[in-house]
């Protein structure tokens, strides 16, 4: 059985997400990756729809969640991509934890072709930071597997 990777943000429709099918590309053959938030929006916003599609990734088929629906699952790593997320999860002595915060993209007030300018800076960022940490656990060095 794969271990666990819970990925949050406080909406869940933007950053949690790209996060969640870049780790997936990276790493689903060795982790489970899964998204959430403590406020989920509902919806998954529809620029990083289309900057993940630019790279292949497609997260048109995700959700919007609370984290409340994977209380249940045993959760061997929490990745927190945002503070307010990070702030508000409770401590757990069974869960790695990091804190990776990224600029929210979404909070950007222009032009759409200026928006996916900031979508995309913020998509690679993540990927970056997403396939060094997929490098990690390949090496044995992120997570116990």
């Amino acid at each position: 059985m794969k271990p666990n990777v819970l990925i949050l943000c406080t909406g869940n429709s933007c950053r949690s997400q790209m996060a969640e099918g870049l780790l997936r590309a990276a790493a689903g053959d060795i982790v489970t990756v899964l998204s959430a938030g403590v406020k989920p929006t509902g919806q998954i916003h529809p620029l990083a729809l289309k900057v993940m599609a630019e790279v292949q990734i497609d997260i048109s088929s995700h959700s919007s969640k609370h984290l409340g629906v994977f209380s249940d699952l045993p959760i061997a790593t929490i990745i927190a991509v945002c503070g307010h997320a990070d702030q508000t999860v409770p401590l757990s002595p069974r869960v790695s934890r990091y804190h990776w915060p990224f600029r929210d993209p979404s909070e950007f007030n222009g032009a759409e072709e200026e928006a996916l300018v900031q979508f995309r800076i913020v998509r690679d960022e993540m990927k970056r930071t997403f396939d060094a940490y997929a490098a990690g656990l390949r090496d044995g060095r992120g997570l116990p597997l």
